[in-house]
C-alpha cells in the first residue's frame, strides 16, 4: 500500500464539482488525478528546458536494425 496523508482542504464547491464531472470519480480520486497532472506538467516543463542541452550519439540505422 502507498504511503498516504489525510488532509483538509477548503475548495470552491463549483471547482470541485466541475473536476468530479470531468473525471467521473469521487473526491479523493479526482484530487489525486489533478495532482498527478500537475506533477506531470512540471516534469514536462523540466524536460522542455533541457531541449538542445543534451547531446546524444545515436545511430538511427543501428537502432532500427535492433528493432527487428
Amino acid at each position: 500500500m502507498q504511503d498516504t496523508q489525510k488532509i483538509t482542504a477548503h475548495l470552491p464547491k463549483d471547482l470541485l464539482q466541475r473536476a468530479q464531472r470531468a473525471t467521473g470519480k469521487g473526491i479523493t480520486d479526482t484530487l489525486r488525478e489533478g495532482l498527478e497532472l500537475l506533477s506531470a506538467r512540471e516534469a514536462g516543463r523540466r524536460l522542455r528546458a533541457l531541449r538542445g542541452k543534451v547531446k546524444f550519439s545515436v545511430d538511427l540505422v543501428e537502432l532500427r536494425r535492433d528493432d527487428r
